[in-house]
């Protein structure tokens, strides 16, 4: 090879090892200068973008501490941004560890720039005072500024949102009693709808979660966020080992107190600008002890909670624009009672070992009426059936109930019959048969108690109370001895029922309540009391 000749060959290899070195340098130059540069615009943007966030926002306001921007990549990471509420700021409404928002890539492919959002280990607080605040608030939610604050995190409109590891939790008001949803995970896609837009629910999500430690739930749906004038979703939700006792601190302002009790549900439902639909497909709650309780200083807000659960009964029944349906609703192995502390004597009744079901309930007539059956023990001891037929409330409550109590150990009944007759028993047996029937606003049935073996005077019970009262329960066991049905050996009355629903707000198991206690409590046990003085002036 001659000099020349190695000369352009090595000229050649030269300027081929140059352009190499260019094609690769320049990236990487260009990447180091874009890297450095990202870490140079992190406290502007981030002081920037706090700014924007706090003047968009109506009645909130924010903080976020950190923020990185990768410009390879185009994705951008808040660090820290914590939102409050101005009403009342501790806790904070939200926190998010880490949020990023990048440029989601598949959808590049199908030629829309739209972007991704993940948020890992966010925290939700709620509690009571914030919720009110909320709700008095007369602006809309559009109007507080929440999309225009997204907007300021990323230009671009989320299409896939994913929440990592989520926690939510409500303080109503014992801050020692949260209810808490915990390691809840989110996945949404197709949000902007950029695929099959002629479905109605073009976008999918699927969420789960940890309720109150043990308790498991489950949604998938599909949704469009898009709707006009609110989103439309629609989903499968079921709910696994949820325990019942949590829920006390939220029904203890409606005088229901809750222990144990664990519940498992499964539906579907349906929400959007043009269907309203829930189809409980099955609840059952097992092992849950449950009492109401009256009392004098609550009884105002008794009655017009009463009011109001009557009215919007009758505003839901046969609503034509909304559907409510439960398959079957059931309770197993409860105990149910009722405590009134209003008595001149306090007093509780039950119902242990409760089996209540509950099936095709529906607000809509169309769909023939509600069945209900119960099996349990009044008072710990007296074989209790019923059976009821509910039927959708067009005008006011409208049923038909069949009630059998039987061989009830009398002395379980004496805190009731100190309260009302003002009495006791040491020995004796109740029952009772009862049917009532409740349509277009009239009330009709009858009440039959039977008491069997009832010793009402024990000397050695009675020795230390007064002679008068003493001399009072000899008398009402002597009015039992000539009420007693020799052939049976009871004691047996009945009381007759009809007439007019008194306040047409009532509601259907406020009357059931009502009916039982006016009829047994203060007309059949009073009788006694009026037997007695009759026979003591004989």
């Amino acid at each position: 090879m001659t000099e020349s000749m190695k000369e352009r060959s090595w000229a050649k290899k030269l300027t081929g090892s140059k352009l190499v070195r260019w094609l690769v340098g320049i990236p990487v130059v260009l990447a180091l200068v874009l890297y450095g540069a990202s870490y140079l615009l992190d406290e502007p943007l981030r002081s920037n973008m706090e700014k924007k966030l706090n003047r968009d926002l109506k009645g909130y306001s924010v903080r976020l501490p950190g923020l990185h921007v990768q410009l390879i990549g185009l994705s951008l990471t808040l660090k820290g941004l914590t939102v409050l509420q101005q009403a009342h700021p501790d806790p904070p409404v939200a926190y998010f560890p880490i949020i990023k928002a990048s440029i989601h890539w598949r959808g590049i492919l199908v030629g829309r720039l739209v972007a991704e959002f993940t948020l890992d280990r966010p925290k939700i607080n709620i509690n009571l005072l914030q919720l009110r605040n909320e709700a008095a608030r007369k602006d809309s939610l559009k109007e507080r500024g929440w999309q225009q604050a997204l907007e300021d995190i990323y230009p671009l409109k989320i299409n896939t949102l994913k929440i990592n590891d989520a926690s939510i939790t409500y303080i109503d008001q014992d801050p020692k009693k949260p209810l808490v949803l915990s390691h809840l995970n989110l996945q949404a896609a197709n949000i902007r709808n950029l695929h099959f837009p002629d479905q109605v629910y073009p976008s999918s999500f699927h969420l789960d979660t940890a309720i109150f430690d043990s308790g498991h739930g489950t949604v998938d749906g599909a949704a469009n966020f898009l709707a006009q004038p609110y989103p439309g979703i629609k989903g499968r939700l079921l709910l696994e080992k949820v325990p019942v006792d949590h829920l006390s601190i939220l029904t203890a302002r409606s005088n229901l107190s809750i222990h144990g009790g664990v519940l498992r549900a499964s539906g579907e439902a349906e929400y959007s600008p043009k269907v309203k639909n829930v189809h409980l497909e099955d609840l059952t709650i097992q092992g849950m002890k449950m009492d109401y309780t009256h009392s004098q200083r609550t009884a105002g807000a008794e009655k017009k909670r009463a009011a109001v659960v009557g009215k919007t009964a009758r505003k839901l029944s046969n609503e034509p624009d909304l559907l409510l349906r439960a398959d079957q609703v059931s309770l197993i192995g409860c105990t149910l009672g009722m405590v009134n502390k209003a008595a001149r004597k306090p007093y509780r009744v039950f119902l242990a070992d409760t089996d209540f079901h509950l099936s095709n309930f529906s607000n809509q007539f169309a769909r023939g009426p509600a069945q209900a059956r119960l099996k349990a023990k009044f008072m710990g001891s007296g074989s209790t059936t019923a059976s009821a037929t509910f039927r959708p409330e067009k005008a006011g409550p409208d049923f038909d109930l069949s009630l059998k109590i039987g061989q009830t150990q009398l002395t379980a009944m004496n805190n009731v019959l100190r309260a009302y007759g003002n009495f006791d028993v040491s020995a004796g047996v109740f029952s009772l048969v009862t049917e009532l029937h409740v349509r277009n606003g009239t009330i009709s049935g009858y009440i039959k108690p039977f008491f069997k073996d009832m010793k009402v005077y024990d000397r050695r019970k009675d020795k230390e109370r007064g002679f008068g009262h003493q001399m009072y329960e000899m008398l009402i066991g002597g009015v039992a001895s000539l009420l007693e049905n020799r052939s049976q050996q009871e004691v047996a009355t009945r009381a007759d029922i009809s007439g007019p629903v008194g306040n047409p707000e009532t509601s259907t198991w406020q009357i059931i309540a009502e009916l039982i206690k006016n009829a047994f409590f203060k007309a059949i046990l009073p009788s006694f009391e009026k037997e007695a003085s009759g026979a003591g002036k004989r």
